[in-house]
């Protein structure tokens, strides 16, 4: 596979599988340094489709070009994701990003009632947003904010849930299957979780496997699309 500029300006879809402890915003920036880099040019568009946090994995949609006014479209289609929760700890940001700060008993907690709880959260929900997240307010990032210890008073939104499965349960991890609308957080799932239960929950992985009809499977790392460069 060979690419000319002209195939990136007139606008490209790169599905890239995002790593560990990048942001997406890493990942555009390393695939707009590496386009002006190859091509010699001073400027070219380049957008990503749905943040992934810097503790995600997976799938990233990047556009280049004229393909970058498809963006909300992708932004808008379902997602699936895979993910881990762990019971019995929350933490401020409900990942691994911030340190445990409440613990809780798990005795008597059992699979049956596990499954029964989170089957519970499928369907049309309003969910309220990390403090430790992109969404802006007054043109601020949440996520700026809250590691300040300033809260943002975000307001819920509505969001649905289309199917959970439940991959594993092993106490006090459960792996979980999720297919969701556009503007849903994980982490806030596995917040809502834990609340639900009374054993407080909090994300260990989280990888996007699919993003509308485009799947991580078909996706390249970053180092792979510089050597297709």
């Amino acid at each position: 596979m060979s690419f000319e500029l002209t195939d990136f300006q007139e606008g490209q879809i790169l599905l890239i599988n995002k790593a560990l402890h990048w942001t997406s915003f890493d990942v555009v920036n390393k695939i707009r340094s590496s386009l002006k880099y190859q091509y010699n040019i001073s400027k070219i568009k380049v957008g990503h489709a749905g943040t992934l946090d810097p503790l995600a994995t997976g799938l990233l949609i990047v556009c280049t070009g004229k393909k970058t006014k498809e963006i909300q479209s992708f932004q808008d289609a379902p997602k699936e994701y895979i993910t881990t929760i762990k019971l019995g700890e929350s933490t401020p940001s409900f990942d691994k990003e911030t340190e445990v700060d409440y613990t809780y008993p798990l005795e008597g907690l059992n699979e049956n009632t596990i499954i029964k709880t989170i089957k519970g959260f499928e369907g049309k929900q309003e969910q309220m947003p990390p403090d430790f997240s992109a969404k802006k307010l007054d043109g601020k990032r949440s996520y700026n904010s809250a590691r300040k210890g300033i809260s943002l008073n975000l307001q819920p939104v509505e969001i649905e849930i289309f199917e959970i499965t439940v991959l594993s349960v092993n106490i006090p991890f459960v792996e979980l299957q999720i297919n969701c609308s556009k503007g849903t957080y994980i982490r806030a799932l596995a917040r809502d979780i834990g609340q639900s239960l009374n054993v407080g929950a909090h994300l260990t992985e989280l990888k996007r496997t699919k993003n509308g009809k485009f799947n991580l499977e078909d996706a390249i790392t970053v180092d792979e699309f510089q050597k297709l460069l």
